[in-house]
């Protein structure tokens, strides 16, 4: 349903609710790569209400000029002050960008209803161990920049611990195979 959403040329609004390394930011990723959107990424954390207003501009221009859509993504919406969300109201209102917001913290106590009630809310879930271990298999025999092409290998008590260590997060699970694989090589 929400592919057919953003498919559809609506622009919709989604919040990614759910805890570190579930994939909020890839899934938005993905999100703004369907129809050859224009894809704005913000962190709640580092910008303002001045650049939320160039960035919401800028997405009006792109619209009325190019007829292409903006997909603004904010990490960490949350963290965002009651201002900085009012003044992203009027272009969700208004459809000038297609808003997906990613939060740890539960939307309800920490995003203002008007922003609320326009947006699609998507729970997401810790990964299961199984989905772990194949993040850690892929990251293993992936080559590039994004892998260790086969470099290294580890056992299975060695993966399960990792699984362990985890808890369900993805970005978790990589960091700790990441320093075990420098830590490995430099030996």
């Amino acid at each position: 349903p929400l592919r057919r959403l953003v498919e559809g040329g609506a622009a919709a609004s989604v919040l990614l609710y759910g805890p570190p390394g579930t994939g909020k930011t890839t899934i938005a990723r993905l999100l703004a790569g369907v129809g050859e959107r224009h894809f704005v990424a913000l962190s709640a954390l580092s910008s303002g209400v001045r650049e939320l207003r160039q960035v919401i501009e800028d997405a009006r221009r792109r619209r009325d000029l190019r007829s292409r859509q903006t997909v603004l993504f904010i990490d960490e919406v949350h963290r965002f002050s009651k201002t900085q969300q009012d003044a992203l109201l009027p272009a969700v209102e208004n459809r000038w960008v297609s808003f997906i917001g990613a939060t740890t913290e539960n939307p309800f106590f920490s995003v203002v209803s008007p922003l609320l009630s326009r947006s699609l809310l998507l729970t997401l879930q810790p990964l299961s161990d199984d989905d772990v271990r194949e993040v850690i298999r892929r990251a293993l025999a992936e080559p590039g920049p994004r892998g260790l092409g086969g470099a290294v290998s580890i056992d299975e008590e060695a993966a399960e611990h990792l699984i362990r260590l985890a808890g369900g997060d993805a970005r978790r699970a990589l960091t700790y195979l990441e320093a075990a694989a420098l830590g490995w090589q430099a030996d």
